[in-house]
């Protein structure tokens, strides 16, 4: 489905988004999370995110990356994609965290899960681009590591530990 949607040919930092896409899943899966987050790791892009906003699936065709990834790894490829960047990174860690949906412009109140996974998938997809490129780690590390230390309580010890090693 990647391949048909053209994911490879998009530039991405390090090259193409589907190698992109691979090698998040892959630092996912190496960190122990579950099938479903995995995959959505794989499929974090296809609506578009708030900072990179190619799609390779339309919205209206949500139901097509169900039947591919199933409903749970849908929904946090969804919630991903849908999150206003701004309005929701700086209270993501709080327990009354608000969220903004970007599509939509409706706030919610995530639930601890959510969050946690929705802070996993950022830091193996942010933390794959500055592996890729030393220029981005310099430019934006420091400002990952603050973000991820806020976040700490909601990462795995090995995202947490990758982190660390790679930012820190």
């Amino acid at each position: 489905m990647l391949q048909t949607a053209g994911a490879e040919a998009i530039d991405h930092p390090g090259g193409n988004l589907l190698a992109h896409l691979q090698r998040v899943s892959a630092l996912l899966s190496s960190w122990g999370a579950r099938p479903a987050l995995v995959s959505a790791g794989l499929c974090h892009a296809f609506y578009g995110t708030d900072g990179f906003p190619a799609a390779l699936l339309p919205l209206d065709r949500r139901g097509e990356l169900v039947q591919a990834i199933g409903e749970e790894a849908e929904a946090l490829v969804y919630f991903y994609a849908s999150c206003n960047r701004k309005a929701s990174y700086r209270t993501l860690a709080a327990d009354d965290a608000e969220f903004t949906d970007r599509f939509t412009g409706r706030r919610t109140r995530p639930t601890g899960h959510q969050r946690r996974d929705f802070a996993e998938l950022t830091a193996a997809n942010e933390l794959d681009i500055a592996m890729g490129s030393p220029e981005i780690r310099g430019r934006y590390g420091p400002a990952l590591l603050e973000l991820f230390t806020r976040w700490r309580h909601l990462l795995s010890e090995p995202a947490w530990e990758h982190c660390r090693n790679v930012l820190g």
